[in-house]
Order: C-alpha cells, then sequence, then structure tokens
C-alpha cells in the first residue's frame, strides 16, 4: 500500500524506483513476454495541447448524441433503450467501448483491466437491481449463486503467511482488536443515519467530515491501531486511487458505512465488469460509433454541434459522459473542473503457466500484500468449478496514490515495460518467491486519469455542483460529477442525464 501507516512506511521517488529495477536482468529468470495496450493517450494529447484538425465532410443530424462509452454512456443508452427512443449515437474514441469496465482474453482465460466487481446493490440501489433483474442476476428475490464471488474471497499476506480475510489478525494485539469493534461500532451509526448512501445523491449532505481527510478524522477519534489505519488506506486507494490522507473522510467513511451489511456478495466474473458493459453494448447495438473521437462540441442556438474526426453531428441534446475535465478542452466557452483531481493507475495482467507454492491460507478471488504499494491481484479463474486449475490469469492493480497526480502521470508514462515488469514481480515475490518462474506474459494497461479522488472538499465542491445540475441541452453524465467512480454512479449519472435530455427532446 501506498500508505499503510502514516508515520513508519512512506512510499517515495526514490524506493519506488529502487524497487523497480532490484534484480533487473536476472539470470536463470524465465522469459516473460509482453507489452503495453489502449495505448491511445497520443490521441488524448492531441486534444489537451489543442491541436488543430481538418474538420469532417460528412455531416449528419441527429436528436441526441451521447459522448464517451463508458458505463455512464452505456447506461445513458440503456435507459433510452427502455424508454423507446431510438434516435442517439453514441460515439467513443477507443476501438471498443466499454471505459473502465474493458476486459480482455488469451487461451487461459478471459479478465478484467479495471472494474472488476459490484457489491450486491442495497434496496435502495433501484436502478441497479433493475439492471440486474433484467440481466438475469437476481430472480425471485434471490442472488444467482453463479455470479455470487466464490469462497475463499479475499486472504492478505502478513508477516510472511497467508491468512484469510483483509483485516490484519497476524500479530494483532488486544488494542487492535478492540479498535476495530470501535470503529465498526461507529461505522454501524453512521450507516444507520441514512446519510451514506448509493448513490450518494439519495441523501448526501454537506458536512463537517468532508473538510477533513480520512486519516486526519481517524487519529481525531484515537484510532490508531497501525494495522486499522493500514486497513483504511487500502479501502481509500482501493475504490478512489488515493491515500487516506488525501481522501475525504465522508468518502473514507462512506466506503464502509454505504453497504447493507447483512448482503452477501459481491459479484464478479472472470471478465470483471467487462460482464455488464458486453451487455449493455449488446443493446446498444446500431447506435454506438466506435474509433471516433470528438474534439469540439459548440453552441448552436438552442442546440448543439458535435464535430469528431469523422463526421459532424447537429443535435438537440449532448449527454457528455467523457471524464468530465475534458469539457473545458472540448466544450466551447466550457467550465474548468476546479478542485477535481483523477488518480493514475497501471493495471496488469499475468498469464501464469503455473501456480506458485503457496504459505498459509489457500488462493483466494482477491489477495493482497501488506506493506506493497499495489493493491495486490484478483484471479481471473477463481470462478471456474474446475476441480483443477494449472493455469491462471491475475490481475494486478497498482493505483499511484504517494505523489500529486501530474508527477505521477509522468511516472506512469515514462518508465518503460521492462522497468515496470520487475516492479511488478519484485512487489509479488514478497509473497510468492517463484513467481518468476510461473509467469510467461505481463500485458499492461496505464490509464492517466483512471477516477476521480474525493479530495476534502469534493462534496460541496461548487464546480461538481454547477456539473450536476446540468440543464440546456448538455448533461454532464460521467461518475465523476458525484465524486465517487463508482459502478452504480456511473450508472445513475447515466440514467439522470439521459431522463432530462428525454423530457428536452419530448418538448420538442
Amino acid at each position: 500500500m501506498t500508505q499503510m501507516n502514516a508515520d513508519n512506511i512512506t512510499t517515495n521517488r526514490r524506493q519506488f524506483l529502487s524497487a523497480a529495477l532490484a534484480g533487473l536482468s536476472q539470470k536463470g529468470d524465465k522469459q516473460v513476454t509482453g507489452g503495453f495496450v489502449f495505448e491511445s493517450q497520443n490521441l488524448g494529447h492531441l486534444i489537451r495541447d489543442r491541436k488543430a484538425f481538418q474538420q469532417p465532410a460528412h455531416r449528419e443530424k441527429v436528436p441526441v448524441v451521447i459522448v464517451g462509452g463508458g458505463m455512464a454512456g452505456l447506461s445513458a443508452a440503456w435507459r433510452f433503450g427502455k424508454r423507446g427512443f431510438k434516435d442517439y449515437v453514441l460515439l467513443e474514441m477507443e476501438p471498443d467501448a466499454g471505459g473502465n469496465a474493458r476486459w480482455g482474453e488469451n487461451e487461459v482465460s478471459r479478465y478484467p483491466w479495471a472494474a472488476h466487481y459490484v457489491p450486491v446493490p442495497n434496496k435502495s440501489s433501484v436502478l441497479v437491481r433493475e439492471l440486474f433483474e433484467e440481466l438475469g442476476l437476481f430472480r425471485d428475490g434471490r442472488w444467482d449463486e453463479r455470479h455470487l464471488c466464490h469462497s475463499p474471497q479475499e486472504r492478505l499476506f502478513l508477516h510472511g503467511r497467508w491468512q484469510e480475510g483483509l483485516e490484519p489478525e497476524i500479530a494483532a494485539t488486544k488494542n487492535d482488536h478492540d479498535q476495530y469493534k470501535a470503529f465498526e461500532q461507529r461505522i454501524a451509526e453512521f450507516r444507520d443515519s441514512g446519510q451514506f448512501t448509493v448513490p450518494l445523491e439519495l441523501k448526501a449532505q454537506l458536512s463537517v467530515l468532508d473538510q477533513i481527510n480520512f486519516r486526519d478524522w481517524l487519529k481525531q477519534n484515537k484510532f490508531t491501531s497501525p494495522y486499522l489505519n493500514w486497513y483504511a488506506d487500502y479501502s481509500c486507494r482501493d475504490d478512489y486511487g488515493s491515500a487516506s490522507e488525501e481522501t475525504s473522510a465522508w468518502a473514507g467513511i462512506h466506503y464502509f458505512a454505504s453497504r447493507e451489511h447483512e448482503e452477501k456478495g459481491p459479484l464478479t466474473w472472470p471478465e470483471g465488469n467487462g460482464w455488464i458493459a458486453k451487455r449493455l453494448i449488446e443493446k446498444a447495438a446500431g447506435h454506438i460509433r466506435k474509433n471516433e473521437m470528438v474534439r469540439r462540441i459548440e453552441r448552436a442556438g438552442t442546440s448543439w454541434r458535435v464535430v469528431t474526426s469523422k463526421t459532424i453531428y447537429d443535435a438537440d441534446a449532448v449527454v457528455f459522459a467523457a471524464p468530465s475535465f475534458l469539457s473545458s478542452y472540448l466544450i466551447e466557452g466550457g467550465d474548468k473542473f476546479e478542485g477535481f483531481e483523477y488518480s493514475p493507475w497501471l493495471t496488469a495482467n499475468l498469464t501464469l503457466d503455473r501456480m506458485p507454492e503457496e504459505k498459509g491460507s489457500e488462493l483466494a478471488w482477491d489477495n493482497v500484500i501488506y506493506g506493497s504499494p499495489s493493491l495486490g491481484y484478483v484471479v481471473a479463474t477463481h470462478q471456474s468449478v474446475a476441480s483443477r486449475i494449472n493455469r491462471s490469469v491475475w490481475t494486478y492493480y497498482l493505483p499511484l496514490a504517494s505523489e500529486a497526480p501530474a508527477v505521477a502521470r509522468k511516472r506512469l508514462l515514462g518508465m518503460d515495460w521492462g522497468t515496470w515488469k520487475e516492479y511488478i514481480l519484485n512487489d509479488l515475490e514478497r509473497a510468492h518467491p517463484s513467481i518468476r518462474q510461473c509467469v510467461s506474459r505481463i500485458d499492461m494497461f496505464r490509464n492517466g486519469h483512471a477516477m476521480v479522488r474525493p479530495v476534502p472538499g469534493f462534496l460541496g465542491n461548487a464546480s461538481r455542483l454547477q456539473a450536476a445540475k446540468g440543464g440546456g441541452g448538455l448533461e454532464f453524465a460521467n461518475s465523476d460529477v458525484s465524486g465517487i467512480s463508482i459502478f452504480e454512479q456511473a450508472q445513475y449519472r447515466g440514467v439522470l442525464a439521459a431522463d432530462r435530455v428525454l423530457r428536452r427532446v419530448g418538448r420538442r
């Protein structure tokens, strides 16, 4: 983790690079192949640098344009389909839609490239339940067991061995356990308040908890256990890509208090949330325009003009489901989203020709290494019902949360594949000494703006609140408008934007 205990564990640039370079090109290692995927940042930088481009010759009139084919854009399209509205196009810059739910597949398994699960939705998350019932995940009041995460679900490598669960137990003292219980009690009180909901727009209110960071809140409430502080920090990096000292206390508490404690789960698949994305893409078939980068969005009287690399679209309304910070580069007179920070991530999929030796509890779906700057890895073959699995794909997640996002992005893109490969293998060697003899391929995805960080003040952020209002035929739909980049928020923003657009188009 980037900051397991802020007093004694800090990952800085020197430590990071030394970890990456240690053992570089070790003799006797099995040859590992691989490379980077989805390397589209150069296209994005053309927008950032405001490069001139040639106007396309083709022109098309369409009532609604959706910009961005991630979960928010696909959810808007899903809502249109539910309402019988078909006069729209969805524009996606990449060769395939999916956004942070993109997935891959090789001869061993399907696997995720980013989001890999959805917690069993609360009863108040009616839109998620509606979709999941439609997809056959929820029938007759019961969740389909095939899609619930199999056991064992989670484990933690701590003090030289694996333990079940992510709450540190090995060498935990009575004081640690007492603080765990006290923390759980505080979280239960927050949960009972009803203010920590998913989606958060149901009950979220401005709060003093949003004015401080989560680490300071823990200190103020005398939660000093290094294990508890590590777990809180891990949780922030898991959902937000930011350390606990960079995360709003409100958001940190929301991570724990927003879910109904008695529900089981999560829902997961070999390809992660790509399973959901594939089905939404199928429902939007015929409306998705791939490899079509939006270059300009302009006012045209009371309507809108969307200029892409291929076509000029004249539209009555636009659902802007791309990351909101792009609005100042794409939208004529677009506002700059002040206070919005985005976390850079590295995700790697490791193909294993054999499984490494284990010490302690058996291989789980989610496997975390205490003391690591990464979030560990999830196992794509975990949901398999095969009696024996010899080959697998592990998806390794590294949020670059230890420094300012701009600095981290530069490092993310500046280090070559070989250096990142060594960093990943050195990290995994802590728990798997034989990992180098097991891995045959490592493919990596560098995502410079993977998710918005809910920094202190995000709940009352003026730019966020303005974007959430929408209006004028331009609706912001990305989950960053909520300040929390999770599936449920992306779906909510997409559906809300679609409903607002339908009211506008209906009036016309």
